[in-house]
């Protein structure tokens, strides 16, 4: 049986901007969706603000801003898609008031991240940075002295979610030893043996390198206090966020030799375009990697993350699942083609429900199943009803007081 939804895919808009991998538009293509505007680019707020107003789901990727004003302007937005492992860009709260659940790809890229690291781990112990950059201006720097092997050597990882444990697995295989730290309690992969406290961890490593989120704890969580901690000679590589390093004080340790190199791959502030100038108190050293936020950023990885995130938001369009969002009750469901099918976002108010199930049952229409989940601010219904009735009901839905938003989905 064919499905009959309420707006047709055809009139869906979708925005995808940035540059997101074509395997977002041919899995949107190969769903139905045929109103997809692709852009190569981020888009100024100005800009944003117009194109977002008629769009109904859009998919960003680390430069976009989706700031509350923004949102404010997007009246017909059903979802968001970062295709990212973060969601720094969204105001979270604000688009879950408006209700927008956001959803983003926390898994796909975690080999691309976790191979940049290790790569990054061995050329910092052979300092090559140094004598690659010496070699391009013609000095030839042939010495072993400070040139290690990695087997054998501590490698201490900050953060052991899916990138860190990867991190992990193929750091023991390479015959280093792991250590890990985690404010959460992890079960230990292979050999690697977990610290107690992030002075163990520091104190211990010859490599640290951190996985962790943005966070009111994580922020210049390595400055120069814990720099302080780790042995001389030590190497940091940063792959996760910006903040969570003050590199300030990565710069004074690299001038006192106490750090004896560094990667990194994020950054407090980082140009919102190819065409803007990178800025950083490490530019200065030539014993630092300095990448454009690639970690992720591999064939691979992007194709990836083009068909998680899509079919995240496919699924919600389709049948209202909201599985894998980070900002909203979660949900379930499969198609039900014997049955209309709504969706009603609302204050997590005493009484609001009632008041949804009256809409219905005040017409004498039975409910046939109804599936209802909650947060400390939100409550996400999903009815399905044996019923044929016209879009108009809508109209009473939404004004049920505190509804942030309903949809009649087939």
């Amino acid at each position: 049986m064919e499905q009959k939804f309420s707006l047709d895919k055809n009139q869906i808009r979708v925005l995808l901007l940035e540059g997101i991998h074509h395997s977002a538009v041919a899995s949107f293509e190969k769903s139905g969706y045929t109103q997809i505007e692709y852009v190569s680019k981020a888009l100024d707020d100005k800009e944003l603000e117009m194109k977002i107003r008629d769009v109904h789901i859009i998919g960003i990727r680390s430069r976009t801003q989706l700031t509350a004003q923004v949102l404010s302007k997007a009246k017909k937005l059903i979802s968001i898609g970062c295709y990212s492992i973060g969601t720094n860009q969204v105001d979270r709260q604000a688009a879950k008031m408006a209700g927008i659940p956001v959803f983003n790809a926390p898994f796909s890229n975690t080999r691309s991240v976790a191979e940049l690291v290790i790569a990054e781990a061995i050329m910092l112990m052979r300092e090559v940075p140094m004598k690659n950059a010496a070699a391009h201006r013609g000095e030839w720097i042939k010495s072993a002295s400070q040139s290690y092997e990695i087997r054998d050597k501590n490698i201490g990882i900050v953060g052991y979610g899916h990138i860190g444990s990867q991190v992990s697995i193929l750091a023991e295989a390479m015959g280093m030893n792991v250590y890990y730290y985690d404010i959460e309690k992890k079960l230990s992969l292979g050999k690697a043996v977990a610290c107690d406290s992030l002075e163990e961890l520091l104190e211990k490593s010859d490599i640290v390198t951190l996985h962790v989120p943005e966070t009111e704890l994580t922020i210049n969580m390595i400055s120069r206090p814990q720099i302080s901690q780790m042995k001389k000679g030590t190497l940091l590589i940063n792959a996760s966020r910006g903040s969570v390093v003050d590199y300030d004080a990565v710069a004074v340790a690299l001038r006192e030799n106490h750090l004896a190199g560094a990667a990194a791959d994020v950054f407090p502030e980082e140009p919102a375009s190819n065409n803007e100038p990178f800025r950083s108190v490490l530019r200065d050293f030539d014993n630092v990697i300095l990448t454009p936020h690639i970690g992720g950023s591999t064939r691979e990885a992007q194709e990836k993350i083009g068909c998680e995130v899509t079919g995240k938001l496919i699924k919600y369009s389709d049948n209202g699942t909201t599985i894998g969002a980070v900002n909203f009750p979660q949900i379930s469901l499969q198609p039900n083609e014997n049955k209309q099918r709504f969706l009603h976002i609302h204050k997590n108010m005493p009484g609001l429900l009632r008041n949804v199930n009256f809409v219905f049952t005040g017409k004498g229409i039975n409910i046939a199943s109804e599936y209802l989940q909650t947060d400390a601010d939100i409550g996400y219904v999903i009815i399905d009803t044996e019923s044929n009735l016209s879009p108009a009901i809508l109209t009473e839905l939404k004004n049920i007081p505190h509804t942030l938003r309903a949809r009649m989905l087939y």
